[in-house]
């Protein structure tokens, strides 16, 4: 059989072999990426433009009073690509510096000092280096490097040990005149071999950094200044953190809960502008109002709607994820009507319609399919995979605020399909519905919707009847 490695397209794919590379989920980061795939289709009925409220917002503060935001949504909803916009279109002023909890944390076992040591290691790194490359052209002062030195420097020998030399200093950030620098480039080459392989950290130097968390903001905001000093000198510019992926899969609940409800004073007392999502366990818990006390309430980046409440279709969703959808493939590679049925089946979720997507064309590739498009059989496969791993998701889970049997949320799910208006209301039932993305909020209305995969399932069970004409309302068929 033909191996289905393909190399990497920057433009629309003409074969399904191709396209499994331009459906890739990773978010839309670089300006040729952008160029090549962005679609401005779901923005137009999601109701507010999430991007311009938050540009509004950093635009309109200042050093003294930094903008500070969470931004929230189910994976997949497009919020690394929406950021990704907002840098470029803010990018005469301000310097975005990035960070993905998952590529350079350890995403079980990180602590909350961690999150700051790495927005200081990569804020002293950017600052040095020139303006053409996003810096400022200088590093910190000798004053500030041994601060920072001096802050590690009871423990270093111990916290270095397990490094084993393994982690060099990177090249590339400059060498500048500076007594300093040398000692923290290398200090900071094993601090970040460290974080990202905390495991192995003893419990007496993680309780000694947590008692020191105080003195550690305290030390990020005045490399804050001096940062921010030099980059306006330089570039008439300031620093925007972005910290992503904390609503990802594989991060431990305890550990993100522990970060954004235990140590909420690091976003409160942190003297920057700040953009952190943060999962939707955190936005639709009980807990949700103990979240720090930011510029704003979260903001929320919602599915893009393909029903109306009534369960019609919602004409004007369909056709911006299919611009979404045609930026990365030819529509003459489906059958007619299948990318439709993805749509639906995707409920308006970006990353889920590329996943479906991408399954049906393995299907159609491995059938041998002689035409080269996805058909109906491709399609059925693809949604019933991933119905079978809904089906999990509707079960018992260890974050759910109270024990609830499946009976009491199939009970809510079709309250919500009905469209009542005491279903509307907050309770445990909701909340965990929302987590599991079984229910999601549409638009500027704020409406709950079932998702369609999970309104068949509550017709296989009885629980949902179709209409007289065989129909089934909101469902993927």
């Amino acid at each position: 059989m033909q191996s289905l490695t393909i190399n990497r397209v920057d433009r629309q794919s003409s074969t399904l072999r191709e396209a499994l590379t331009t459906l890739s989920p990773k978010p839309l980061i670089t300006l040729s990426e952008l160029t090549a795939f962005y679609s401005e289709g779901p923005n137009t009925v999601r109701g507010e433009d999430k991007i311009a409220r938050i540009k509004l917002g950093l635009t309109v503060a200042d050093r003294e009073t930094p903008y500070k935001v969470f931004v929230v949504g189910h994976s997949g909803s497009g919020k690394s690509t929406e950021l990704s916009r907002l840098v470029k279109e803010t990018e005469n002023q301000f310097r975005y510096i990035r960070f993905d909890i998952r590529e350079e944390l350890d995403p079980v076992n990180f602590k909350p000092f961690d999150v700051l040591l790495l927005m200081m290691i990569k804020l002293t790194e950017q600052c040095a280096k020139p303006i053409y490359e996003g810096g400022a052209g200088t590093p910190p002062s000798d004053k500030i490097l041994k601060a920072i030195w001096d802050w590690f420097a009871v423990r270093t020998e111990t916290d270095t040990r397990n490094t084993g030399g393994q982690v060099t200093a990177e090249a590339g950030i400059g060498t500048p005149e500076n007594a300093w620098w040398p000692r923290i480039v290398n200090l900071f080459a094993s601090v970040k071999g460290e974080i990202k392989l905390s495991a192995s950290r003893e419990d007496k130097i993680v309780n000694y950094r947590l008692s020191r968390i105080y003195e550690l903001i305290e030390l990020l905001n005045a490399l804050l200044k001096e940062c921010n000093d030099s980059l306006e000198n330089a570039a008439q510019r300031q620093w925007v953190f972005i910290g992503e992926s904390f609503d990802k899969p594989g991060i431990p609940p305890a550990q993100v809960e522990n970060l954004f409800l235990n140590y909420g004073i690091i976003f409160q007392d942190l003297e920057a502008h700040l953009i952190f999502n943060i999962p939707l366990t955190l936005a639709y818990c009980e807990q949700g109002n103990q979240l720090p006390n930011l510029t704003e309430d979260p903001i929320s980046i919602p599915d893009t709607p393909v029903f109306n409440p009534d369960h019609s279709p919602h004409e004007k969703g369909r056709k911006a994820m299919e611009s979404v959808l045609e930026r990365r493939m030819s529509p003459s590679l489906f059958d007619p009507g299948q990318q439709t049925r993805l749509i639906v089946a995707s409920s308006g979720n970006i990353r889920r319609l590329f996943s479906l997507t991408a399954a049906a064309a393995r299907f159609a590739i491995l059938r041998n399919a002689s035409e080269g498009r996805i058909g109906e059989a491709d399609v059925n496969r693809a949604i019933a995979d991933f119905k079978w791993q809904f089906q999990g998701a509707l079960g018992t889970d260890s974050s759910d605020e109270v024990a609830l049997t499946y009976e009491d949320k199939a009970k809510k799910l079709v309250a919500i399909y009905n469209q009542s208006p005491q279903a509307k209301i907050r309770d445990p039932h909701l909340n965990a519905l929302l987590r599991a993305g079984a229910v999601q909020e549409f638009n500027g209305t704020w409406w709950f919707g079932v998702h369609p995969v999970v309104v068949d399932i509550l017709h296989e069970q009885g629980y949902i009847a179709r209409n007289a004409d065989g129909t089934l309302p909101g469902g993927t068929e």
